[in-house]
């Protein structure tokens, strides 16, 4: 139905290649012309509760939708080099400029615990990813992994939050890649920058350097893969070889007396350090998304991504519990802290070494970065639920050029304009909005599988979910808006997240076990990794959210308008769940209607 030459034609997209006409964007039936798209308006509130109750299949994901590029991407990663893709994707502008600014005016020296607390919130998530990843090896990441569990509505707002993150973070690390490159010049970073008085002051300081660096990598990402494994295993080796410098040099000049007041700021500025530190983790998702790449994902993924974060979290307690030792916490810079610090103990010299070092982290942060988000946007326009011109895979490189070149335009304009302190806020609201779903996502998959688990057993799962959403986000929101130490609140909260949590372990059955490779401890796991994600989301200030509220909206207009409908369209033509009968049908994409004037009395269908 309208869909052809998009998703049942290949002829048709291979004589179009890299065209840009109507049909590269909008091919679908509702969009033919204007009688069809006002029809389509009209039918909105049906079509978007059709929406909702479609969950995707495991099998869908990994044929038909991934079949929508025309060619496939080459497997020719190992565990090897995801480990290194990792450590590349992680480390850089978070340890290297936000370290000065939270050890200064937030925690004090425990900004160490800081990244601790974010550490283990990681790692929490690294292992909901990890289950989904090897049994739905996808370059759809997280998209595809909540398109399955919690359905198509859910897995789009989550989706232009994952691209909202990838590109604030591209644009976060491009502007600090200026500051460091100023300090290998001699110069302050100011001297690179074209400030205009007329605008705000948050989006006055235009970085035309961080445009030019995000344009080199566009170039890189789309040339190969495997050539982009290869710059980034060389890049992160260096980078490594000068973590391990700051290491043992800023030990030789560390002094104790540094820590006398270990937390000045208590341990509510250490949450809140945890809060936005968290974004110095943020990239290994991007892993994830390279699974469609991976030889052999069943092992490779696994020790990539948790070898990968476990090297990270090491460096990073290392590296913050140096820079303190170094100097007194009132004294650390807040744009460029390592290198300042190496200058204060009289080793100036090293200063170099640290910014030729933070270069090449955040060189390889970008690259990597470039190279995930471009496989996420690949895999939504897979779904047409935004162009699918963007899900286009060139046949002589492999890579998704067109999301390639999109992604990194809007990352370049966002670098150009924005603070680097809104980058990093904004940034670790998306993030952990995203791994709380996906942990959500996996507690659904391991409890409740369509046409198999019981109702009385959907229903106990969907109140115990509740419980722990609502206590999570009661404990997190006292924390936010009080200013004092009263506990009571929290005795009453916690123990109701422990009661749901165990409600799930003791009264219900798991109804999936996972094929390969599983997640330890379903479903503590994944809901301390929810309970933690919404908490660290209420120390962050409520600028922040204003403006993550707004990308909301935004995202939701253009569904209403047109992602919904093309998705429909698209469902509708391919016969994308007409998998199982009766209300397993309605659930996986099919309206009432459609199963009746199948035949199916609603009666039989039960």
């Amino acid at each position: 139905m309208g869909v052809h030459g998009v998703i049942g034609e290949d002829e048709g997209l291979r004589r179009r290649g890299c065209s840009c006409g109507k049909d590269d964007f909008l091919p679908e039936e509702s969009f033919k012309s204007w009688g069809n798209y006002v029809q389509a308006l009209k039918e909105t509130p049906n079509r978007f509760m059709n929406r909702v109750l479609t969950r995707s299949l495991d099998s869908t994901e990994l044929h038909e939708i991934k079949a929508r590029s025309q060619h496939e991407m080459k497997k020719n990663l190992s565990w090897w080099d995801l480990i290194w893709f990792g450590i590349g994707a992680v480390i850089g502008a978070g340890i290297f400029v936000l370290t000065g600014l939270q050890a200064q005016q937030v925690s004090g020296p425990a900004v160490v615990l800081s990244f601790v607390v974010s550490g283990v919130s990681a790692m929490l998530s690294v292992f909901c990813y990890t289950e989904f990843a090897v049994e739905i090896p996808v370059a759809g990441g997280s998209f595809a992994y909540l398109r399955v569990e919690l359905g198509d509505f859910i897995a789009y707002i989550a989706a232009g939050n994952i691209l909202l993150e990838y590109i604030i973070g591209g644009a976060a690390v491009a502007r600090s890649w200026t500051s460091y490159f100023a300090t290998l010049c001699n110069h302050d970073s100011d001297n690179f920058i074209i400030l205009v008085h007329s605008m705000p002051d948050d989006y006055s300081k235009l970085d035309p350097i961080a445009v030019v660096v995000v344009c080199v990598i566009c170039v890189l990402a789309v040339l190969s893969t495997k050539g982009s494994s290869r710059f980034n295993y060389i890049a992160s080796i260096i980078h490594v070889i000068v973590i391990l410098f700051i290491i043992i040099a800023g030990f030789t000049k560390a002094d104790t007396k540094n820590y006398s007041n270990f937390a000045p700021f208590g341990v509510r500025g250490i949450f809140k350090s945890s809060a936005v530190l968290f974004f110095a983790y943020v990239g290994f998702d991007a892993v994830s998304t390279m699974a469609e790449e991976t030889k052999n994902p069943a092992r490779d993924i696994p020790i990539g991504l948790v070898g990968s974060m476990a090297i990270t979290t090491a460096a990073y307690c290392l590296l913050s519990v140096v820079l303190c030792l170094m100097q007194p916490y009132p004294k650390v810079d807040k744009e460029a802290p390592f290198s300042v610090a190496f200058e204060a103990v009289g080793m100036s010299w090293a200063k170099y070494v640290v910014a030729a070092g933070a270069l090449k982290g955040m060189t390889t942060v970008l690259l990597v970065g470039a190279v995930g988000q471009a496989r996420y946007l690949t895999h939504i326009a897979r779904t047409h639920m935004l162009p699918p011109w963007l899900a286009q895979v060139h046949p002589k490189t492999g890579t998704p050029i067109n999301a390639t070149i999109v992604m990194l335009i809007a990352t370049a304009i966002i670098a150009f304009f924005t603070d680097l302190k809104i980058l990093a806020d904004l940034l670790s609201i998306s993030t952990l909005f995203i791994f709380l779903l996906v942990a959500l996502a996996l507690i659904v998959r391991r409890y409740y599988v369509s046409g198999e688990t019981s109702t009385t057993d959907r229903n106990k799962l969907i109140t115990c979910l509740i419980l722990i959403l609502g206590s999570s986000t009661a404990t997190a929101t006292y924390w936010g808006v009080s200013e004092n130490n009263d506990w009571v609140a929290y005795v009453i909260t916690m123990p109701i997240w422990f009661l749901a949590t165990a409600g799930i372990a003791v009264f219900i059955p798991q109804a999936r076990k996972p094929k390969v490779w599983g997640v330890p401890l379903v479903p503590w796991l994944p809901s301390l990794s929810i309970a933690i994600n919404i908490f660290l989301l209420g120390s962050i200030d409520g600028a922040s959210f204003k403006r993550f509220g707004i990308w909301t909206c935004v995202l939701l207009l253009y569904y209403f308008f047109f992602g919904l409908h093309a998705s429909y369209d698209t469902a509708k033509g391919s016969g994308e769940n007409r998998i199982g009968d009766g209300w397993k049908r309605v659930e996986e994409g099919q309206s009432v209607s459609t199963i009746t004037a199948s035949g199916v009395s609603l009666d039989e269908a039960k």
